[in-house]
């Protein structure tokens, strides 16, 4: 199943690093890529988006999109400097002009941006889907990424989102 556009969060070179790498990026990215390609087979929109702060500088390397990512000039493009993708941007316009009711989303991290957005994007009546594992994040002081991402999922699950 797809949804009418693939919203993919914040997989930005500046999010891992060797210090806080990302949980099971390689497969992350692997699963990411193969969702762009098949929402580009069937003509429907990808959106990418950046967050952007003092770390994350609009055009600096830590602000672009990882290098595996595969992304084209021709998709949307978003810059964000909250956790929600929504806030003070563009991405509702985009989706009301594209005509979106349902929503794939995929990304980093799991517990901050991905998590607002789908829990804002649901509040806002959109129909939420993700294919299971498609978002990362890091160990945190007081729990590894594995739990904070089964746990997430287990909170999403038909409360949230649906995964696919």
């Amino acid at each position: 199943m797809k949804s009418d556009v693939l919203v993919v969060i914040d997989l930005q070179n500046g999010v891992n690093s060797v210090d806080f790498p990302l949980a099971n990026l390689d497969n992350v990215l692997d699963g990411v890529n193969q969702r762009v390609a098949s929402y580009r087979d069937e003509g429907k929109p990808v959106i990418f988006v950046q967050h952007v702060d003092e770390e994350l500088v609009i055009g600096s390397d830590s602000w672009s999109l990882m290098a595996a990512l595969d992304n084209l000039p021709d998709d949307i493009y978003v810059n964000k400097t909250h956790a929600n993708s929504f806030y003070k941007t563009g991405l509702q316009d985009i989706l009301d002009d594209l005509d979106v009711s349902k929503i794939e989303f995929c990304g980093a991290q799991t517990e901050y941006c991905v998590d607002t957005t789908i829990r804002f994007a649901h509040g806002l009546g959109y129909d939420c889907y993700m294919m299971q594992g498609l978002h990362t994040t890091t160990n945190s002081d007081l729990i590894d990424a594995k739990t904070i991402m089964a746990h997430h999922e287990s909170l999403w699950h038909l409360r949230f989102l649906t995964f696919l």
